[in-house]
């Protein structure tokens, strides 16, 4: 499929707001939900490639974007994020069939609740590096990195807010990444820890979207590093880059604090798929995601790239992700 894949898009009234969807492709429901600070535009190239197979929603999370809540924006909740997708899903799968769905990063966490909510409109998810800190081997150091990039931001703004955060997850000096499946077999890559500390830093600085509209447009659409942003682009990621308070308020500590119901998630493991990014297995998000697994039986399916691999290379990312959606 091409970027110029028709979209149709909609609005869906849900308790206490209105949310912006778009839909590309036939087929088989896929819902993929945008993290961070992210809204539907982030998987403009990734949703265009797979809408060969599937019916391919996105949307703006409540709050966000396109998407305007009822009132004032208060501390949100993953479980209010679930029901969201159990309502989209409804509407757009009508005859009862279930959907797969995606999340990344925070909206991963979401993913963890409508499977605990609702398996029975679900047929598989794919849920990549939910940061998640109770499930850590100290989940209070990862409460308190979040609480500190809150406050950074409370105090400083949004780019205090980002540096703390880069500062908190990139390993430590000499730390090395747990090597995935291919590494492990040939040896650990050679990677000097200064440049693994710096890749980390700036991976972690933008949990999705890169903040800096015209960088994140050179990964995540722009056919090369020296095509500027069209003006379509531009303006996705202004409106994601203006969400970034909401998510650094109202977001980030509700959702890494998130405590999954295991019962239930053991249950449906079988729909379940951990994702877990190539270069980023050291970062806090992919350790809580491999502790998740174990805990519940799930899979795990190393992607592309680091904890924003789906912009740092959307094709590869969207063609790893529909071989585990096709896995049986």
């Amino acid at each position: 499929m091409t970027d110029r894949t028709p979209v149709r898009t909609g609005l869906l009234t849900v308790d206490g707001a209105t949310l912006h969807h778009e839909v590309r492709g036939e087929g088989p429901l896929l819902v993929m939900m945008p993290g961070g600070s992210a809204d539907a535009g982030i998987y403009d190239a990734i949703a265009a490639d797979l809408a060969d197979r599937w019916t391919v929603a996105t949307f703006d999370p409540r709050g966000y974007s396109r998407s305007p809540l009822d009132g004032p924006v208060t501390d949100q909740s993953p479980a209010t994020h679930a029901d969201d997708i159990a309502r989209l899903i409804d509407l757009l799968s009508p005859d009862g069939a279930p959907a797969a769905l995606f999340g990344s990063s925070s909206s991963a966490v979401v993913a963890l609740a409508a499977l605990a909510r609702h398996p029975g409109r679900l047929s598989r998810v794919v849920a990549h590096e939910p940061p998640v800190v109770a499930l850590l081997p100290d989940p209070d150091a990862g409460r308190a990195l979040f609480a500190a990039v809150r406050e950074a931001f409370r105090r400083d703004g949004v780019a205090a807010a980002m540096a703390t955060m880069a500062a908190g997850l990139a390993p430590q000096e000499g730390e090395a990444a747990a090597p995935g499946p291919e590494q492990a077999a040939s040896g650990p890559e050679q990677t000097a820890p200064g440049q693994e500390r710096a890749a980390a830093a700036e991976e972690a600085s933008a949990p999705e979207p890169n903040p800096a509209p015209e960088r994140a447009a050179t990964r995540e659409q722009a056919s090369s590093p020296q095509q500027a942003p069209s003006p379509e682009q531009a303006a996705t990621f202004r409106r994601m880059h203006a969400n970034l308070p909401v998510f650094l308020e109202h977001v980030l500590c509700p959702f890494s604090g998130y405590v999954p119901d295991l019962v239930a998630l053991k249950a449906a493991a079988a729909q379940l798929v951990v994702g877990v990014g190539r270069d980023s297995r050291a970062l806090l998000p992919a350790v809580a995601a491999e502790g998740l697994a174990r805990r519940v039986g799930a899979g795990v399916a190393e992607f592309p790239g680091g904890h924003i691999g789906l912009t740092e290379d959307s094709r590869a990312f969207a063609a790893r992700l529909r071989e585990v959606l096709l896995a049986t």
